[in-house]
């Protein structure tokens, strides 16, 4: 079976933001993949592998991993529940409780919006949150994601399924989410419209599963290099 990647090394720094960038079938979304040990690296040595803090994720427990992971992805997964039961979906540690859900939800900026309902937090969104738009729909699954205060926040083209007006304000949103407070969440970014990178501390570009630069944005576009040329021309992007 050919290798979907092949020598790829790359340190990611604690509390950065960084983007994978490149053609479809690249490598950008099986990296997340194997960051949430969907399936692991095949074993070629002691230097092989997915490291957390120095610790092989092969070594460590799926069910502890998940707790240090909060995902957003292009489709999010609602279900024919309350808003409140939504956000609160998945959470590991017992039941969340309300001042919990609400502060999540004020930092994924829905709070307000959701306030403004009948119902409140006690809405229904419907079957796959049919009665919410793209953009609402996506910020309960960033409001879910953040309710675990996830040291690591994975974003799998969060943004694009949704129309201009929808993507600025949940980018907005994203650029927050990635900014903890305190600066320890690390977040790893998959996106097809390269303007939702360009607030990242560094991006990665992909190509046949190796990597061929990284850098800043800044620093990639003044190099005019693979980044440049996807950014500006759209030359073996997508």
């Amino acid at each position: 079976m050919e290798a979907l990647m092949e020598n790829f090394s790359h340190t990611v720094k604690p509390g950065t933001s960084v983007a994978m960038v490149g053609p479809s079938g690249c490598g950008k979304s099986t990296l997340l993949q194997l960051v949430q040990r969907f399936y692991d690296v095949d074993d070629r040595g002691p230097e092989s592998g997915i490291f957390l803090d120095g610790r092989d994720l092969r070594s460590l427990a799926p069910a502890w991993i998940r707790e240090q992971i909060g995902i957003v992805s292009q489709e999010p997964n609602l279900f024919n529940l309350t808003i409140r039961e939504n956000i609160a979906y998945g959470f590991l540690k017992g039941e969340p409780t309300m001042e919990q859900i609400i502060e999540a939800a004020k930092q994924a900026n829905i709070h307000d919006f959701i306030s403004g309902l009948p119902e409140g937090y006690d809405t229904n969104v419907g079957a796959g949150g049919s009665q919410l738009s793209g953009g609402q729909k996506q910020r309960v699954a960033i409001a879910r994601a953040l309710l675990r205060k996830p040291k690591i926040l994975l974003l799998d083209e969060a943004t694009s399924a949704l129309d201009v007006d929808s993507e600025r304000i949940v980018q907005r949103t994203l650029d927050e989410a990635m900014r903890e407070p305190n600066g320890g969440r690390t977040s790893l970014v998959v996106a097809h419209r390269l303007t939702t990178v360009m607030n990242c501390d560094e991006i990665v570009v992909l190509m046949g599963g190796r990597r061929v630069e990284s850098g800043s944005p800044q620093t990639l576009l003044q190099q005019k290099g693979a980044f440049y040329e996807i950014y500006n021309f759209g030359v073996g992007g997508q």
